[in-house]
């Protein structure tokens, strides 16, 4: 038979144990043809059997179709390409429809996964630290997601282009369809993108934790920027956890519900980062191919030689958005004077506009002084 209509059909068969269904896979493809009698010598029920003819034929010959174009493959679990990492998993993804550079598979990938509804705290950040793990020879994996997984990739692609984005759908569904451009744009500038889902399957909310184990399970480590208490990203988390891979948590102002989920991860035994060189630290010993010492980081300028403009004024600018009205009163001086301040410390790149007010860019350049609040 062919082997894709092979895997297609032996994957949609429900209550069967891995070994079996693998098992199962070998022999069919060793067969001219297929019977009733060699499935139930197969010891699949009359209702598995169902299932295995059930598998839409329009989806098997879309799929055949589908692998003819550029860079557009099917990578099942006997494939040379498929990750030994998800290997190592349980229950990894039986194959993977990929598009784009499939080498990636191959190489070092730390996840970076956080909230859809993220803050500029959590924006600024995600992008830090993907440009400079990017840097340092290591794939960013995400899930394509709006939010920190759109800024992850993003920021990954100008460095790079190398990143994989995850899919909770079929390659044929691309979710959400905000992030479409982002989908081509991973594709042609050298990255990949790949789901376990057959190409017409459409996004369902069960989907997304399945997808969150393949993250994880591709990937050394697992970096959560952002997640509140209920956040999906606490999934991949835990996958990454039973997986036996490491777990990085960026932490952020006990005020904001944001990063709850990261403080309970960091309760939990997670590596509190402030930087990229603390993941980078972490990896280098037991992966050979990661840049060693660290790069020079973006966030490490020059900063540190220049003058601290309006110390009093940025003392009193934190990591929640803070209006101008309330800088102002903190400050004890006009709001005139306060809002050209703010302006020159903003282009200076110490704070940066957002609705609502001004938010603190902590940078790793900055030092404790003492008449600022670091």
């Amino acid at each position: 038979m062919n082997e894709i209509e092979t895997w297609l059909r032996c994957v949609a068969i429900r209550n069967i144990k891995y070994q079996h269904r693998l098992h199962l896979i070998e022999v069919i493809q060793q067969q001219t043809e297929i019977s009733n009698n060699l499935l139930q010598h197969l010891k699949l029920t009359e209702r598995q059997i169902s299932q295995y003819y059930a598998f839409p034929a329009e989806e098997i010959a879309r799929a055949k179709l589908w692998i003819t174009g550029k860079d557009q493959h099917f990578i099942h679990y006997r494939h040379p390409c498929y990750p030994e990492s998800l290997k190592q998993c349980v229950a990894p993804p039986l194959y993977l429809f990929a598009t784009g550079n499939i080498g990636l598979l191959g190489k070092l990938q730390l996840a970076i996964v956080g909230s859809r509804n993220c803050t500029f705290y959590g924006k600024y950040w995600a992008e830090i630290f993907a440009s400079e793990i990017a840097r340092h020879n290591i794939v960013v994996t995400s899930g394509l997601a709006v939010g920190i997984d759109a800024v992850a990739h993003r920021a990954a692609l100008s460095r790079t282009g190398e990143t994989i984005a995850v899919l909770g759908s079929g390659l044929g569904h691309i979710y959400p369809p905000e992030n479409i451009r982002l989908y081509e744009q991973i594709i042609t500038e050298g990255g990949l993108v790949v789901s376990e889902f057959p190409l017409g399957v459409p996004p369902k909310g069960v989907h997304f934790p399945r997808r969150n184990r393949i993250i994880s399970g591709l990937s050394v480590g697992t970096l959560v920027v952002e997640a509140s208490q209920r956040s999906g990203s606490l999934i991949t988390a835990r996958y990454a956890l039973e997986q036996n891979r490491n777990v990085y948590a960026l932490p952020g102002s006990l005020h904001s519900p944001s990063s709850a989920g990261c403080h309970w991860l960091i309760q939990q035994g997670g590596l509190l980062v402030r930087e990229a060189a603390d993941i980078i630290e972490d990896l280098h010993l037991a992966h050979p191919s990661v840049l060693y010492p660290p790069l020079k980081s973006i966030n490490f300028a020059e900063s540190d030689k220049v003058p601290l403009p309006f110390a009093h004024l940025l003392a009193n600018v934190g990591d929640e958005v803070t209006s101008v009205d309330v800088v102002a009163e903190r400050a004890g001086q006009p709001v005139p004077e306060t809002v050209v301040a703010l302006l020159e410390l903003e282009l200076a790149g110490w704070i940066a506009a957002v609705p609502g007010g001004y938010v603190r860019l902590r940078r790793a350049s900055h030092v404790r002084r003492s008449n600022v609040l670091v």
